[in-house]
């Protein structure tokens, strides 16, 4: 119960300990007896940013060791992988490092909180070692939230992108797409229209806004093919009014609750709302701020 809290405070908390009597402090190991962890998030390493450390290391030295647990034969990185990858490309044979007793699930855990806390990942990656902290090892939304400092409303709209069709994920983590583009790309009726907006946005020829305000459009009955008739030209002009009056409160609501809002309407006048929620803490989130006045 005191890791699982120690992880739910954050790295500080959990590496707290590892200056004591029981980490045995810093010690030298050499690289050839030191492996990475293969089942960490980070899926890909930025060669220039780890040249770029490696300079800083040469200038400076290496600041903060790294953390490794014990194998029967030699030592797991448990965090600071970028370090001893900058390490290795100097060339160096030993690198100072805090040996820590980790449990193979510890080891995930603080692995994913790290990269989460303190490094770089795409959106996808992020996106991914939150599910994963949350179904395989059991967190919950409060413990991830305290952990990684994001809202619970953050951290459910993050794992809602591994919904996404596969070929719009791969645009994510290529960051053709922004994830603000792919959110909005979810609310497409079909996977075709999902997949050639989203062409489009990575060329640059539509935004956020714009691919909201087509959806929106399509949605309350309208096409570019379809003029309205002269008899019908001012009510629909007030129609049209009333339906971006929809859109601009179906955007502030999604802003201010943190989740998917979806208003339905014929007439610009009257409609239904529809609210998602992947959890039951985000529900209890979303009750709170509906009942908050």
């Amino acid at each position: 119960m005191a890791k699982k809290k120690a992880l739910g405070q954050g790295l500080d908390a959990l590496f707290g300990d590892n200056t004591g009597e029981d980490a045995g402090g810093t010690q030298t190991l050499r690289m050839s007896d030191i492996e990475p962890n293969r089942n960490q998030p980070r899926q890909h390493f930025d060669d220039n940013a780890i040249a770029e450390l490696a300079d800083s290391i040469r200038q400076h030295g290496l600041i903060q060791p790294i953390v490794v647990r014990p194998l029967e034969q030699g030592y797991q990185i448990v965090a600071g992988e970028r370090r001893w990858r900058a390490c290795r490309m100097l060339g160096m044979s030993e690198v100072p490092a805090i040996i820590k007793e980790f449990t193979d699930s510890e080891t995930a855990q603080i692995a994913l909180i790290e990269n989460i806390q303190r490094e770089d990942l795409n959106p996808i990656e992020e996106a991914s070692a939150f599910r994963a902290l949350m179904d395989e090892y059991n967190m919950t939304q409060e413990e991830l939230s305290k952990a990684v400092g994001r809202s619970r409303s953050a951290i459910a709209n993050s794992v809602r992108l591994l919904n996404l069709p596969e070929e719009i994920i791969e645009m994510i983590k290529k960051r053709e797409i922004s994830v603000g583009q792919a959110k909005a790309l979810s609310a497409a009726e079909t996977e075709e229209e999902m997949l050639s907006l989203a062409k489009e946005a990575s060329a640059g020829k539509i935004t956020v806004r714009g691919i909201e305000k087509l959806l929106s459009g399509k949605k309350s009955g309208e096409t570019a093919a379809e003029k309205p008739a002269p008899a019908q030209k001012e009510k629909d002009k007030e129609v049209r009014q009333g339906m971006n009056f929809m859109t601009e409160m179906q955007l502030s609501l999604e802003h201010h609750l943190g989740s998917k809002v979806k208003i339905v309407s014929k007439d610009g006048e009257a409609g239904s709302i529809t609210i998602d929620f992947y959890s039951k803490d985000e529900l209890s989130e979303i009750a709170d701020k509906l009942t908050m006045y």
